[in-house]
């Protein structure tokens, strides 16, 4: 399927929020997904995966997350200056204003005419796993992909300690959980915790585990597993389409 790409603007706490919006090209009315970057925001990496979930038959909108502490369409080099750059603008927003975020991308999609507003998702990498997993508190949500989302059993999100692990019982979608055994970033005992407080709040999920480092699913870095991304999406694709399915 084609898409269309375009850029749109959001005023959240009286901060410009750039959003990059793929849509499916022919006319209709299709999911909206909140898709959530890494700490490095909206490079061509990125860009490319929100494109290729468009393509697929979803209106994806992805926010710059850092969009009050970086110019509009600054995008954090991958590299070691980058990722202090990034982690640091991560340690500096407030949990709040994630979730504040959260809230104006969800409404924006709700807005769209090509947006099935009974059919919104997140899905989001590293840092954007954890947002797109915070997303699922909000009611609209049916399905979130979090794919290797950091900090959610520590809280170590922005600002403060996130309340993530000990809100799980609010979400009332489901959830895709897709790891990287090899990925210190979340280790086993993350992971086993994680999947436990899923369970016990009785939350429809399914984990998929793949032999692989952390942020395998970015073609521009050393980590990248292009058979472990390819059987990753399908699963994300599957997950999405059962629980969008009419």
């Amino acid at each position: 399927m084609q898409i269309t790409k375009r850029n749109v603007e959001l005023r959240v706490d009286d901060s410009l929020m750039r959003v990059y919006v793929a849509s499916p090209k022919p006319a209709g009315v299709y999911p909206g997904i909140v898709f959530y970057s890494d700490i490095y925001q909206l490079g061509s990496p990125i860009i490319r995966l929100a494109n290729y979930l468009a393509g697929f038959g979803y209106v994806v909108a992805a926010p710059e997350i850092f969009h009050r502490l970086e110019p509009i369409g600054l995008v954090i080099e991958p590299d070691d200056l980058g990722r202090m750059r990034g982690n640091d603008n991560a340690r500096r927003t407030a949990i709040a204003e994630y979730d504040a975020d959260s809230r104006a991308v969800i409404d924006f999609l709700k807005a769209e005419s090509t947006v099935n507003a009974d059919k919104i998702g997140t899905l989001g990498f590293c840092i954007g796993g954890h947002l797109a997993f915070r997303a699922a508190f909000e009611t609209e949500v049916k399905a979130s992909a979090c794919c290797y989302p950091t900090g959610i059993p520590s809280g170590k999100l922005g600002k403060g300690v996130a309340d993530t692990i000990h809100r799980v019982k609010e979400i009332t979608g489901e959830i895709l959980l897709v790891l990287g055994t090899l990925d210190p970033h979340i280790p086993e005992s993350d992971r086993q915790i994680l999947i436990k407080a899923i369970e016990d709040a009785k939350v429809p999920h399914k984990v998929v585990l793949y032999e692989a480092e952390h942020t395998f699913m970015r073609d521009d870095g050393y980590r990248y597993d292009s058979a472990a991304t390819t059987s990753a999406w399908a699963e994300i694709v599957e997950f999405l389409g059962r629980v969008f399915a009419d």
